[in-house]
């Protein structure tokens, strides 16, 4: 016997004790999906049959299933539940998940459960127990789906428990595997003629009867019309609608979800009680001159539309008020009014109208919502959703958004068919392509990325880069790219190094990337150059100019001229390049004095005369030997801590000796150049000429031949041999997605200024080996993608906050809870 339950439901098991459940449990569910009393007794009491725990084990078990039911997971519950009160608190945990709560019955015979539970020695509770369990069932039965259970499975014997199977069923409101494309279809509220004419606007093919009455409309190729609700009220020809909505229907050419106006029609047809107005009146009047058949089938098909749709795997919801993610694939009465009223006070305004809140304003999910309902002057896209009710009956006009093209088409208004209490909404003033505004930025945001899919920005990452680009940063106008923070490669295990280029060779060869790059890397300031004809800027990882006043619009001049060719080359009137300006000192001269020189001279003073007394000690024959050796070598480790940064630093006047080194053009007029291999980045760039700039040495190792792993290896140790930074090691081909776009790999002694003068003794070795990487190679991939989508939106030439959203996301992640020497 089949037992069908929905692909998301909680599953209640009820019977006595001794009725198989558990057994049936481990039969027909995956250990992870059920949930035992018995087991969370035992979790918070150590006995399974404590029954003085059984407040606590339920406690914790109702707030696991709450957890596995906000996952999306079936839940089973294995415990009697044959009192109602129980069962009531599961009904509740499933009603608040949005979840359909179904009961599986084993109504196993009294006799047998005795037998089971005398052969076993934990049940030793007496006969009086299961008899009570079996008479709280008996009266429960009947009942069961009026306390809130969706589905009731009753099992009477040991035939049907052991002859059952579980067959899952998709809810009724998922059609994921409906892939489109669609044309989703706004409010029609009766007006038949306007329908028909956006439909051959689109392509559609009418398909009348012998009355020359719409019945079907076939859709050019595999497109299918999905309708977003009240199709019916207020307009002239509601059964006309309903004719030709019922046609494509049946004939597997549309969709349509349920509308309020659905909902009342029904309600009215049936006979109940409801206030007719707002144009129900009218549907009533109309319906009434067509037959008592098509009266009936009118009524059926009104009532089995459902609320919601989830469509092409996820990336399309139609509900007819919009729905928010969490609601999304979700049954429960809370999403259906939701579905269909929207988000609600409970107030009504001047006119007579529900005060509805703006739901949309903070929908961040990664799926597009289409919806109707709330009369807007014109469809536009507020945080993926759009409403596309745009006031047909009032004498606006019926629109449709093609799917996924995202192009809206909207055929005028005949006429005005209905008044409406409250006035014809406005159309809201359109705000100029470079305007920002503060909403584009803060609370919790959801930025889609065509690499990675959507990146999440919290609330509080939005006030922290809010904070730094309302005080430091340039005109957001020149702001249209900020540089991902870089991953390091993944920590050695060899003795005497942190970070060695073997293990980034390896990491890509066995992410499938055959050639890599070996960049070296400049240590300095990472610099964003956006220079045009006219003007520009030069700035920070933080978005902060470089240089103020005079000096900074003499290096952009430089920089500019220096571009000249590679303007005329690309066409273009502006450049975004990226680079690393130097030398350290130039930007960071306040950090070196403040914290690395500080650190040198302090132990530069103490060091070498702990040493000379300890050696002075020991001529005297004090046995001060170990003490000697380790204060000798820290007073070596500081000389090297020293020279290790100070190579970075030299003299810098105006901007003789400032030195800067572009490795990527990021973009140009009309393009991009991040599908460009890294190895064009640095030929085209090599080209630009003058004392400003600085050359980036690299070598390209196939990773599968170990002749060439072994000379990125020498490289590298030649690179930093005499404390060099080290290199960063990419992809050749500059891919995207999933994997790193770089790791760096920093030498020894580099590593000295991060981690400290004394890093490299053993102990200390040690315990930096087992530094956390993930959460900063998560962040890298995030932000690279965020840069990414920048660059992408600038040159399809979107509007300045479209751009702004992805630069200040990358700013917003910065305030990440990372450690700064990753």
């Amino acid at each position: 016997m089949e037992l069908k339950i929905p692909d998301l439901c909680l599953v209640v098991l009820v019977g006595a004790s001794g009725s198989g459940k558990s057994t049936f449990a481990r039969k027909h569910f995956l250990p992870t999906q059920v949930l035992s009393s018995d087991y969370f007794r035992g979790l918070v009491s150590d006995d399974e049959n404590d029954q003085s725990a059984s407040a606590a084990a339920f406690d914790v078990l109702h707030y696991v299933a709450s957890k596995r039911l906000q996952a999306g997971r079936v839940t089973v519950i294995d415990a009697t539940n044959v009192q109602a009160p129980d069962r009531a608190k599961l009904i509740d945990v499933a009603r608040k998940a949005n979840v359909l709560p179904v009961a599986i019955v084993l109504d196993t015979p009294t006799e047998v459960c005795l037998a089971r539970n005398a052969q076993r020695p934990d049940r030793d509770f007496g006969a009086h127990v299961v008899k009570r369990h079996r008479s709280a069932l008996r009266r429960s039965l009947k009942f069961l789906g009026k306390e809130g259970f969706k589905r009731v499975h009753v099992l009477r014997s040991e035939s049907d428990v052991d002859n059952s199977t579980i067959v899952y069923e998709r809810l009724l409101n998922d059609l994921k595997h409906e892939t489109g494309p669609f044309d989703v279809f706004g409010d029609v509220h009766g007006c038949r003629a306007e329908l028909e004419e956006l439909l051959v606007e689109l392509g559609y093919s009418l398909v009348r009867d012998d009355e020359g009455r719409a019945v079907d409309a076939v859709p050019p190729g595999d497109r299918k019309a999905v309708f977003v609700g009240d199709l019916v009220d207020r307009g002239p020809d509601t059964p006309g609608v309903l004719r030709l909505v019922m046609g494509m229907v049946a004939a597997g050419h549309a969709l349509s979800v349920r509308g309020n106006h659905e909902e009342k029609l029904v309600r009215a047809m049936r006979g109940h009680k409801v206030t007719v107005r707002h144009g129900l009146e009218k549907s009533l009047e109309q319906l009434a001159h067509e037959s008592e058949e098509f009266r009936l089938a009118a009524t059926r098909f009104c009532d089995g539309l459902v609320a919601h749709y989830v469509l092409d795997g996820g990336n399309l919801v139609v509900a007819h008020a919009g729905l928010p993610e969490r609601y999304h694939g979700r049954a429960s009465a809370k999403v259906r009014s939701f579905a269909l009223y929207g988000d609600t006070t409970g107030e009504t305004d001047a006119h007579g109208m529900p005060v509805r809140l703006p739901w949309a304003n903070d929908y961040r999910g990664a799926a597009m919502v289409l919806y109707g309902h709330v009369l807007v002057p014109e469809a536009e896209w507020i945080n993926n959703t759009m409403c596309l009710e745009t006031g047909v009956v009032f004498g606006g006009k019926l629109t449709a958004l093609r799917y996924p093209e995202k192009e809206t088409v909207s055929v005028k208004a005949h006429q005005v068919w209905y008044e409406s209490d409250a006035p014809f909404p406005a159309k809201p003033v359109e705000r100029a392509p470079d305007v920002l505004a503060l909403t584009d930025v803060t609370g919790l945001r959801r930025i889609d990325t065509s690499l990675i899919g959507a990146v999440t920005i919290r609330a509080e990452q939005s006030a922290s880069a809010l904070e730094v680009m309302s005080r430091f940063a340039i005109d957001p106008h020149d702001l249209l790219y900020l540089p991902p923070t870089m991953a390091p490669v993944a920590t050695s295990q060899r003795d005497d190094v942190l970070e060695h280029p073997s293990e980034a060779f390896a990491e890509y060869k066995a992410a499938g990337v055959a050639q890599v790059i070996c960049e070296e890397k400049h240590m300095g300031s990472r610099a964003v150059l956006l220079v045009r004809k006219e003007g520009g800027a030069i700035y920070t990882r933080t978005g902060r100019a470089f240089f103020d006043g005079a000096l900074g619009s003499s290096l952009l001049d430089r920089v500019r001229s220096a571009c000249a060719g590679l303007f005329e080359e690309l066409a273009t009137d502006w450049l975004l390049l990226d680079a690393e300006l130097m030398p350290w000192n130039a930007k960071a001269s306040g950090l070196i004095r403040e914290q690395y020189a500080a650190v040198g001279a302090a132990a530069g003073g103490a060091l070498p005369v702990a040493v000379d007394a300890l050696s002075a000690a020991a001529a005297r024959g004090v046995d001060v030997a170990d003490l000697l050796a380790r204060t000798s070598q820290r007073a070596s480790n500081a000389e090297a801590y020293s020279a290790a940064y100070e190579r970075y630093c030299w003299p810098v006047e105006g901007l003789e000796g400032v030195r800067i080194a572009p490795f990527q053009l990021l973009a140009a007029e009309g393009q991009t150049f991040h599908d460009r291999s890294h190895l064009w980045h640095l030929e085209t760039l090599g080209r630009l000429e003058g004392p400003l700039f600085q050359q980036t040495r690299h070598l390209v190792v196939d990773v599968n031949d170990p002749s060439q792993v072994a000379e990125g290896v020498r490289w590298w140790e030649a690179l930093t041999a005499d404390g060099g930074e080290g290199m960063v090691v990419k992809p050749l081909a500059n891919l995207g997605g999933r994997v790193q776009p770089g790791v760096k790999v920093r030498g020894r002694e580099y590593l000295r200024i991060i981690y400290g003068p004394d890093y490299t003794t053993p102990s200390n070795l040690s315990r930096l080996r087992k530094r956390a990487l993930g959460r900063k190679r998560g962040l890298a991939l995030r932000e690279y993608a965020l840069g990414i989508e920048a660059l992408d939106r600038l040159v399809r030439g979107e509007p300045l906050w479209r751009v702004h959203e992805c630069v200040f996301g990358v700013l917003a992640l910065e305030s990440e809870p990372v450690d700064p020497r990753l």
